[in-house]
């Protein structure tokens, strides 16, 4: 982020602008691959316009497993981040 102060106010404007761009588009990717692969492994019939007890149940677990899965992964990421970023420190 020290990149980033050293533009001028209206580069840092753009950036962050853009940035928020991709968070949104990358939120809502998360949300249609969680609704894509719950709804495939949940939903196995259409005998009524109403989801059934399992399937209800089925999408719930699902949802909470994706939503876990997503947020260890982030922690993760951070943790590497945070390794890479001692080493690079210690190697100056």
């Amino acid at each position: 982020m020290e990149a980033v102060q050293k533009l001028a106010p209206h580069q840092q404007q753009a950036f962050m602008k853009e940035m928020e761009h991709m968070q949104l588009k990358d939120s809502l990717s998360m949300y249609n691959n969680l609704v894509g692969r719950c709804f495939d492994g949940c939903v196995t019939s259409f005998r009524s316009k109403t989801l059934d007890k399992s399937e209800i149940s089925c999408i719930e677990h699902c949802a909470d497993r994706y939503v876990k899965m997503t947020q260890r992964v982030g922690l993760r990421f951070a943790e590497h981040q945070a390794m890479q970023q001692k080493k690079m420190e210690l190697g100056k």
